[in-house]
C-alpha cells in the first residue's frame, strides 16, 4: 500500500508510452508520468515516489519532493483563490487547498501563511490548515533542558513569538531573550529553556548555560587574534553595538569577557580588551 502524501520506495512493475506503471500494493498500479521517469529506468526498479492524487481523484506519482509532506508544519505562499478556498505553492504542479473552514483569516494571493498538511478524511486529499492548534501536540513534551531543537516560527504575540518545535510541539521565546531578526515561517535552531509544570515549553535561540559562554570565549579569542590582540569593545559596550557585532546579548558578552579576565587570558583597558602575553 502507497502512503499518500509522502515518499514512497515503489516498484516498477510496468512501461508504457507515457510513463512507467509502479506496484502500490492493494492501491494497485500507480502512474509515474514520463517527465518524472529516470534516464534507463527499467521494470524491477526501485523508485523514491511522492504520492498524491491528479485532477480526477486518482492516485500518482512524482519523484520532486514537495516543499513538506503530509504531518508535518511549513509556511507556504498563496497562488490562488477561488470559491472552494486559497491554493498553496507547495513545489509540485497540482496546488494544495487550504478551504475556508481551514483558515484563521481569509488568506490573501501572495501571502505567506503557516499551515499543517494533512489528508482530508471525506475527500480523501491532501489538505492543509492554518488551524495550527488543532495539530499540534499537546502531550507531555519528550525533550530535555539544554535540548537542541528544530523551530519554525509560527506567530508573534505580546509575549514573543511562537514556534513549532521538532514538528510537533509549540514553544514560546520571550521577546526580552531574542537578540536577532525573527518573522513568520523562519526555520531555525534554538534550545529548550524548560519544561514548565503545565507542560509548556520556553525556548531559546542561545545555548544556555555556561556551554554558551565556553562557545563565545572561543570566538572571542580567535577574534581578538586576528585583530592584533586588540578589539574596540568593553564590558560598557552599548547593548546594539556587541549584538550587531557578536549576534548575542550584552549579559552574555560580558559573563563571557569576565571568564576570560578571571583566568588572566585578557586584559581590560580603558576603551578595549586586549589579549594577554602570559
Amino acid at each position: 500500500m502507497a502512503i499518500l502524501g509522502k515518499m514512497n520506495p515503489l516498484k516498477v512493475v510496468k512501461t508504457v508510452d507515457f510513463g512507467v506503471y509502479l506496484d502500490g500494493g492493494s492501491d494497485g498500479e500507480i502512474l509515474l508520468p514520463t517527465r518524472y521517469v529516470p534516464e534507463n529506468c527499467q521494470v524491477g526498479d526501485i523508485l523514491s515516489v511522492f504520492i498524491y492524487t491528479d485532477s480526477e481523484d486518482r492516485l500518482i506519482a512524482t519523484n520532486i519532493k514537495p516543499y513538506a509532506m503530509v504531518g508535518e508544519f511549513a509556511c507556504l505562499e498563496v497562488e490562488a483563490i477561488n470559491e472552494v478556498g486559497a491554493f498553496l505553492d507547495c513545489g509540485l504542479m497540482k496546488q494544495l487547498l487550504v478551504p475556508f473552514r481551514e483558515q484563521r483569516a481569509k488568506m490573501q494571493e501572495g501571502g505567506r501563511y503557516p499551515v499543517f498538511i494533512y489528508v482530508d478524511f471525506e475527500s480523501k486529499r491532501i489538505t492543509a490548515s492554518a488551524k495550527l492548534e488543532k495539530f499540534i501536540d499537546a502531550s507531555h513534551p519528550e525533550l530535555e533542558t539544554g535540548q537542541q531543537v528544530d523551530l519554525m516560527i509560527y506567530k508573534k504575540t505580546d509575549l514573543g513569538w511562537k514556534a513549532i518545535v521538532n514538528q510537533q510541539y509549540s514553544g514560546v521565546i520571550y521577546k526580552n531573550e531574542v537578540f536577532q531578526s525573527l518573522e513568520i515561517g523562519q526555520n531555525l535552531k534554538g534550545f529548550v529553556k524548560q519544561i514548565r509544570e503545565d507542560d509548556k515549553i520556553d525556548l531559546m535561540l542561545q545555548k544556555p548555560g555556561f556551554e554558551k559562554i565556553d562557545d563565545f570565549s572561543v570566538k572571542l579569542l580567535d577574534l581578538l587574534k586576528e585583530s592584533d590582540g586588540f578589539l574596540l569593545l568593553t564590558d560598557k559596550s552599548p547593548a546594539d553595538e556587541i549584538y550587531s557585532r557578536f549576534g548575542i546579548s550584552k549579559k552574555t558578552f560580558k559573563k563571557a569577557v569576565g571568564d576570560l579576565y578571571k583566568k588572566r587570558v585578557i586584559l581590560l583597558e580603558e576603551n578595549g580588551i586586549r589579549l594577554s602575553k602570559i
